[in-house]
């Protein structure tokens, strides 16, 4: 088993949390983990990007090559477009739909969802509407992990056991909520799928 995973969106959007708890939940399943993150701007609003590689075999870097990518997971659409060129032929892109426009000179949005249309293998969600139905867009980024879960190859209950690690010390109230957002973001993809 061996997953490349790109997670990449805008600071401040949660990206570095989804990588610690997919990283976790690897762990717990008796597999390596590799990590490296790109956040220096993540305070302006820049861009925000981790490889992640899952394997149940040694992994001797941290960083995925371009045409290896096995899932792009991205919480704003233009960012996944910028990581196109890692995505492997048969690898899937996982993508909020709503954009997060913090630059004078952003695409036009219907550019993008076009571009993001001619992947064949695709979730394409608005994350941020189901996190708002759930009650707080703050867990926005829990949702598109739900979504991403059937393609990591890593049991559900243990993805559901990290986030119970990671965000107990915040209350049972954040950990039932984060736990909602990881379901109604498993549904919304299965639905697609």
């Amino acid at each position: 088993m061996k997953k490349d995973i790109i997670l990449c969106g805008v600071g401040g959007q949660g990206i570095l949390s989804i990588a610690a708890i997919i990283g976790q939940a690897a762990l717990k399943d008796s597999l390596y983990m590799k990590q490296a993150e790109v956040h220096g701007m993540s305070q302006r609003g820049g861009d925000v990007q981790s490889n992640l590689r899952i394997s149940d075999r040694p992994i001797a870097s941290d960083l995925i090559p371009t045409g290896k990518c096995d899932i792009i997971l991205s919480l704003e659409p233009m960012e996944s477009l910028r990581y196109l060129p890692y995505l492997e032929k048969d690898g899937w892109l996982v993508t909020n739909e709503a954009p997060f426009i913090n630059i004078p000179n952003y695409p036009e949005t219907g550019k993008v969802a076009e571009e993001i249309g001619k992947l064949p293998h695709k979730v394409v969600l608005n994350v941020d509407k189901i996190a708002k139905e759930l009650g707080s867009v703050r867990v926005s980024n829990i949702v598109l992990l739900g979504a991403t879960v059937p393609f990591l190859g890593i049991a559900y209950e243990k993805v559901q056991s990290s986030i119970r690690d990671i965000f107990g010390r915040k209350g049972e109230d954040i950990v039932a909520l984060n736990l909602k957002a990881l379901a109604a973001g498993k549904e919304a993809a299965d639905r697609l799928l």
